[in-house]
């Protein structure tokens, strides 16, 4: 047996296929378009390496995609089959639980795995993507802090570790520590996506735009050969420009950044879930404002009645619905809820999460875009406490609470907009009055809220 290059014993019994498992690993990290000619590689070297095989299914996961449960299943089945280290099937028994949608107990198996073997960066990186999707930063924060005392700069990978440290920080409200980790990793490696996305929602947190737009300016010429989460810093970049009142610039960082559909990225993965998502919630933001967008929801919406019925990503659903919504299709958007409920009618964690809370913004979406205000407002104010358990950061829910707010200025509830702004003001560092989502609001319902302290 060989070992990977942090000296974890793998089960191949082939040099060139743990080399080119060690390739993987690091492309991974680095978010590299070229994840699957690596895999190929690999199992070319391999084809009997476990662990491999088990990679294989993570991956497929990883789109949450219905439509890849499948082959996720079956390359599951093919590496339980295969030699396995007591390590190596333990990332089976995470790789099952995940396809079972039961993403609580596959993260426990990883932690478990970190206990003994804390250098395995696979089972890290995997526990820190579930739980940010899980809505769960507090586990974030504690995985990184169980892990971080077992490694130095003398680790491939640690700057890894320093990145996933910033956005831990940062989704749990530390500011300070997450910006000294997040700009630690970049100097370790300016070209690392994740860390330099860390910092992004720092700036944006602390309303540090013009900090932020050269944050991004200055990274972007090492991002070649990345991923779609490049797309993801160019709409920070837009966010800040969008809190500036420059939607013509906006715009043009959606035709040519984040959303540009003649991209090689977007041509390969049309409707990844990150995309969909930085679209949607811009082009909502833009609508509140006035901004005429175009034909630009047509495409979304074209892909949201393609995936009806698609549910493995909660967070997804409701910015579907925004597309469906105001592109005014009705029939698909009641198609779309037939679908949830299906789906929510099952036993797995996965729908209990769709039943009690993406469900029901999903369906206050909706009654949002058709002007049905009240009607939003009843739907979403019992589950506004609950949003964060379908994942995405603090900047990502914020356009679900724009929803809510919208509706309750536009039903003329009083109430329920100072609920809502209370509820900002509470747990953003920046004052409600110095936000373009809010000012208005802000200054309509309470003078108190809107002089913050930031």
């Amino acid at each position: 047996m060989f070992k990977d290059c942090r000296g974890l014993v793998l089960s191949t019994e082939s040099e060139q296929a743990a080399a080119a498992f060690d390739h993987v690993i690091d492309g991974y990290l680095g978010y590299r378009a070229d994840m699957a000619v690596r895999m190929e590689a690999l199992l070319a070297a391999d084809p009997h390496f476990g662990l491999a095989r088990c990679l294989k299914g993570y991956f497929f996961l990883m789109g949450f995609r219905a439509d890849a449960l499948t082959a996720a299943r079956a390359a599951l089945a093919e590496a339980v089959r295969c030699p396995l280290t007591p390590r190596e099937r333990a990332h089976t028994e995470a790789l099952s639980r995940w396809i079972e949608g039961d993403l609580e107990r596959a993260v426990a198996v990883w932690d478990q795995i970190l206990d003994d073997h804390p250098h395995d960066i696979l089972a890290f990186r995997l526990a820190h993507f579930v739980n940010f999707w899980s809505g769960r930063p507090e586990a974030m924060l504690a995985s990184v802090r169980a892990v971080e005392k077992h490694w130095s700069d003398a680790l491939p990978g640690f700057g890894s570790i320093l990145a996933c440290r910033c956005f831990a920080h940062e989704e749990a409200g530390y500011y300070l520590e997450a910006e000294h980790a997040g700009r630690a990793a970049i100097r370790h490696d300016p070209s690392d996506l994740w860390a330099a996305h860390g910092v992004a929602h720092v700036l944006e947190m602390t309303g540090r735009r013009l900090e932020g737009i050269a944050w991004v300016e200055d990274l972007q010429s090492g991002w070649d050969g990345s991923n779609n989460l490049k797309h993801h810093l160019w709409w920070h970049q837009a966010m800040y420009h969008f809190e500036m009142g420059d939607a013509a610039k906006v715009m043009s960082l959606y035709d040519t950044g984040f959303r540009n559909l003649g991209a090689p990225l977007t041509r390969m993965a049309p409707d990844l879930y990150i995309d969909v998502q930085n679209a949607a919630s811009m082009l909502y933001r833009l609508g509140r404002f006035g901004v005429n967008v175009g034909d630009r929801w047509i495409e979304l919406a074209d892909k949201a009645e393609a995936r009806i019925g698609d549910c493995e990503s909660a967070f997804t659903l409701p910015h579907w619905m925004m597309a469906l919504a105001a592109t005014g299709r009705e029939a698909a958007a009641n198609a779309m809820l037939i679908g949830m409920r299906d789906f929510a009618a099952g036993s797995q964690p996965i729908a209990l999460l769709v039943r009690s809370v993406a469900l029901p913004v999903t369906e206050a979406v909706l009654a949002n875009g058709q002007g049905r205000h009240a009607d939003a407002l009843t739907l979403m104010r019992p589950v506004l406490g609950t949003m964060y358990r379908m994942g995405g950061s603090h900047a990502q829910q914020d356009v679900l609470e724009q929803v809510f707010l919208d509706s309750a200025l536009k039903a003329g509830s009083e109430r329920d907009a100072r609920l809502l702004m209370q509820r900002v003001a509470g747990r953003h560092p920046v004052a409600p009055i110095r936000r373009r989502g809010y000012a208005m609001a802000a200054a309509l319902v309470s003078p108190g809220i809107a002089v913050g302290t930031a």
